[in-house]
């Protein structure tokens, strides 16, 4: 029976080690690709990974042409500034509807449902239209403007505190708290966790968006790193040496963040019970 689990064990750390390698091959190729030339890239020689030559150039041009400090600041100040909104509002809005009672609770949070199955993508030309009236294309504001709100955090916020013993919101109440004083100082602390959670879901959602910044900045000084990276993409042919290198420089704010913030990172997923 030992010898049995033993076998088991090996075998589960075998397939988990085969398929963390898997899921490194396309960074892996990135990185290789970023030290070779143009014709080592086209080659269709499945037996050359290497490149011969390490190469610097690619790297040397993307800096000399690309303002990273401006990009990394406006994806910074984009990230911040959605996870800001949304951990106020989720929490705010999750808070009434999973422990507050109020006519036409079950219908507003029906329509919050609601929102999630419907795609993104058809909010895009109201969201637009929006910010075009109040003046503000080519702001900081317009890439924070779509996570002002989240029907995704509601919900997860909502989850959480109803997860909450009501014996809480009674003894806050015999202590004299009215609502106000039960959110913010006694159930809101409880749901640290699931504002993390939020909060590395917002941040990782804000970092991947692209069309939105494509369409509301065309300044490039307003740019963000995937939308930069995006418009180095040619219609014929592309220079795959120099966008992998910017692609490499791009990804350093994640690494940096996820290596400072691991233990949060990991306890905010587990919690939510969700993945990336």
């Amino acid at each position: 029976m030992k010898s049995k689990d033993y076998f088991l064990k090996i075998l589960i750390y075998a397939v988990l080690l085969m398929s963390s390698f898997i899921m490194l091959i396309p960074f892996i190729w990135m990185i290789l690709t970023a030290f070779k030339s143009i014709t080592e890239t086209t080659n269709i020689d499945p037996f050359v990974i290497l490149p011969s030559t390490w190469r610097f150039e690619a790297f040397k041009r993307v800096l000399d042409n690309m303002n990273f400090v401006i990009l990394y600041v406006n994806t910074l100040l984009m990230i911040a500034g959605r996870i800001l909104a949304a951990v106020l509002t989720a929490t705010l809005a999750g808070y009434a509807f999973g422990r507050l009672q109020f006519k036409g609770r079950d219908i507003a949070f029906s329509l919050v449902l609601f929102q999630m199955m419907i795609p993104g993508q058809i909010f895009v030309i109201p969201q637009y239209i929006m910010i075009s009236n109040m003046g503000m294309l080519n702001t900081i504001f317009a890439l924070i403007f779509p996570g002002l709100v989240t029907a995704f955090g509601k919900f997860l916020m909502r989850q959480s505190f109803m997860g909450l013993p009501k014996e809480l919101e009674e003894a806050a109440y015999l202590d004299g708290c009215n609502i106000g004083q039960t959110f913010l100082f006694v159930m809101a602390p409880l749901t640290k966790s699931a504002m993390v959670a939020l909060s590395i879901f917002t941040a990782v959602f804000a970092y991947k968006d692209l069309m939105w910044p494509m369409i509301v900045n065309l300044d490039k000084d307003k740019s963000t790193l995937a939308s930069a990276l995006a418009k180095m993409q040619g219609q014929y042919v592309s220079n795959f040496p120099e966008l992998m290198a910017a692609a490499l420089i791009a990804c350093i704010p994640m690494v940096v963040l996820y290596i400072i913030f691991q233990k949060n990172f990991i306890e905010g997923i587990a919690t939510s019970g969700g993945k990336l």
